[in-house]
């Protein structure tokens, strides 16, 4: 029997999510996981095999024409955009309750990063861990 070892945070996680910050922006790099090939030259998650989800709240906070932000309509087309379903909005509510939060987006992204147990790309982690930490969850966030 092989000894246990701690799992780093790739091996542990399922796949990735964007927040707004990083749909608005039209691209989040992120670090090519072993055997992961580029598609084209393209960068981005839109290089990865793994297409990465965005919770449709999250394009609806960032969305304003897809003729005039060519990058985020990139971005959205290459994710796996996520329905919100009463059970999940009702998973939000709670989460913001209980951590006495006023942004439902930020909510959204961390309810299905827990339940998919996704790695959340962001460059503005606080808000999220602070949800994540108010259920006794701990969040798995890279950095762009």
């Amino acid at each position: 029997m092989k000894p246990w070892r701690a799992r780093s945070v790739r091996e542990r996680a399922s796949g990735s999510l964007l927040d707004g910050r990083h749909v608005r922006r039209g691209s989040a790099r992120r670090r090519r996981p072993r055997g992961a090939s580029a598609l084209g030259k393209t960068s981005g998650p839109l290089s990865l095999r793994e297409v990465p989800t965005t919770p449709a709240p999250v394009v609806a906070q960032v969305w304003r024409s897809g003729s005039r932000q060519p990058l985020l309509a990139r971005v959205v087309v290459g994710s796996n955009v996520e329905p919100m379903n009463g059970d999940q909005a009702r998973a939000v509510a709670v989460l913001v309750g209980r951590a006495g939060a006023t942004d439902v987006v930020d909510a959204t992204v961390v309810e299905g990063a827990l339940r998919r147990h996704d790695i959340v790309i962001t460059s503005d982690p606080d808000d999220l861990k602070a949800i994540a930490g108010s259920v006794n969850r701990r969040l798995e966030v890279e950095r762009p």
